[in-house]
C-alpha cells in the first residue's frame, strides 16, 4: 500500500493528525506527513513534535502567508509537484483553513481519494473564509469523518451517501486527552503562565483573534468594555495574538488592570492553565470543544457556532458580541458555576482508531 499523505498547514492542524498518526503507527499503516508551511511558527521544533507523539513532517513545502488566493495557489503547486514525486494511496486533510481546500483540489484533480476530517460543519456564514473551505472541500471529498451529529445532518442534506459519511467522534478531543496525560507527568510549574495561575486562586481565562471581533473598533470596544468589567469580579488572563494586541493600540482601548495580557502561550501552558480556569471566554471555535471535553464553563464570543454540540450538550454558551450578553453569560457561570453539561457521544480518545479502521477498509 501506497502511503496516506497527512496534510497539516498550521500548528492546530498537527494536533489534529497526531492521533491519527499515532492510530496509523500502532496499526502499520504506511503514511507521510505533509507540512504545507500555510502557517510557519518558531515554536513548532522537536520538543512540540515530542509532545504529540509522532515524528517529525516528512516533506516541508514553504508556502508561507499572502493573499488567500496567492497562499492557496503556492499550496496547490507544491502539493501537486508532490504527489507527483510520492504518489500517495490517499490525501486526508483535516479541519478549514486553506492548506485543507488546496490540497483536496489538487489530490481530486489527480484522481486521488479524498478524505475529510471535521467533515460537515457549517456556521452558515459565508463571510468566514473558514466556511467556504470547509463547503468546497465537503463537495469534493470522497469519505467524510465528522465530529458531531449536526455534521452527519449537514453532508446527508447536501446529497452525500451515508455510506460515505461516518460519525467518529473527535481527534483534537483525542489529542487534548493525550495530552491532559502528558501534562500529569509534567512538572507544571515550569510551565509559562504557572505564576499566575499560583497568584491567582480563581481566574478568567480569553482569547479572541477573529477578525469579525477585533478589526471592527465598535464590535472590539464592546467586548473589551465587557471584558474589563467581568475583571472587577474575577481576574482575566488573557494571551494575546498579535493582531488583537496591535488592534488594541491601533484603536486606544484599556483593558483595565484586572486583565492580565500576556504573549501567546504553547499549547501546554495554555491547556495547563484554561483547564482550571472558573471560565472561559472565546471566539475559538476549537476552545469551544476543548471545554466541553473537560467540563469547563465556557461562555463565546460570537453570534454563531459550527459546532452546536457544544452549546445543545456541553458547557459552551453561544452569548454573541452583544456586551450586555456577555456580561449576563458571565455573570451566571461566576456565580452558579457555569453551564453543567455532558461530554458528547464518541468524545472519547479513540476518534482516530476508528478512522483508521474506516481507511483500512478502503484501502486494501
Amino acid at each position: 500500500m501506497n502511503p496516506v499523505h497527512l496534510i497539516a498547514g498550521a500548528r492546530p492542524n498537527f494536533m489534529k493528525i497526531a492521533p491519527i498518526v499515532r492510530a496509523m503507527q500502532a496499526r502499520g499503516m504506511p503514511y507521510r506527513i505533509i507540512h504545507t508551511g500555510q502557517h510557519y511558527d518558531r515554536d513548532m521544533n522537536e520538543v512540540f513534535f515530542e509532545e504529540l507523539g509522532i515524528p517529525q513532517p516528512d516533506v516541508f513545502m514553504g508556502a508561507g502567508g499572502g493573499s488567500h488566493a496567492e497562499q492557496t495557489a503556492r499550496i496547490m503547486v507544491a502539493y501537486e509537484k508532490c504527489i507527483v514525486d510520492d504518489r500517495p494511496s490517499m490525501t486526508l486533510v483535516v479541519g478549514d483553513v486553506n492548506s485543507t481546500l488546496a490540497c483536496a483540489i489538487v489530490a481530486k484533480k489527480a484522481q486521488l481519494p479524498v478524505a475529510h476530517v471535521e467533515a460537515g460543519l457549517r456556521s452558515g456564514d459565508m463571510a468566514m473564509p473558514e466556511e467556504i473551505n470547509r463547503l468546497v472541500t465537503d463537495s469534493i471529498s470522497d469519505v467524510y469523518f465528522a465530529t458531531e451529529p449536526a455534521g452527519v445532518a449537514h453532508l446527508l442534506r447536501e446529497g452525500k451517501a451515508k455510506e460515505v459519511v461516518h460519525y467518529v467522534g473527535h481527534v483534537m478531543v483525542d489529542n487534548l486527552l493525550f495530552q491532559v496525560d502528558q501534562l500529569k507527568r509534567t512538572d507544571a510549574n515550569t510551565l509559562e503562565g504557572a505564576d499566575l495561575k499560583a497568584k491567582y486562586p480563581r481566574y478568567g481565562a480569553v482569547t479572541m483573534h477573529r477578525p469579525s471581533n477585533v478589526d471592527d473598533r465598535d464590535t472590539f470596544a464592546g467586548i473589551v468594555g465587557a471584558l474589563r468589567e467581568i475583571s472587577q469580579t474575577v481576574p482575566l488572563i488573557f494571551p494575546v495574538h498579535p493582531r488583537t494586541r496591535g488592534n488594541l493600540e491601533k484603536f486606544g482601548l484599556d483593558l483595565g488592570p484586572n486583565v492580565i495580557l500576556t504573549k501567546p502561550l504553547s499549547y501546554m501552558a495554555f491547556l495547563n492553565l484554561w483547564r482550571d480556569a472558573a471560565v472561559v471566554l472565546t471566539d475559538s471555535g476549537g476552545l469551544q470543544e476543548e471545554t466541553t471535553a473537560l467540563g469547563v464553563p465556557c461562555i463565546t464570543m460570537r453570534e454563531n457556532t459550527e459546532r452546536p454540540v457544544t452549546v445543545d450538550e456541553g458547557t459552551n454558551v453561544l452569548a454573541g458580541t452583544d456586551p450586555k450578553a456577555i456580561l449576563a453569560a458571565a455573570s451566571t457561570a461566576l456565580s452558579n458555576g457555569g453551564k453543567q453539561g455532558r461530554v458528547p457521544q464518541f468524545w472519547d480518545g479513540k476518534a482516530a482508531e476508528r478512522i483508521v479502521a474506516v481507511l483500512e477498509g478502503m484501502l486494501k
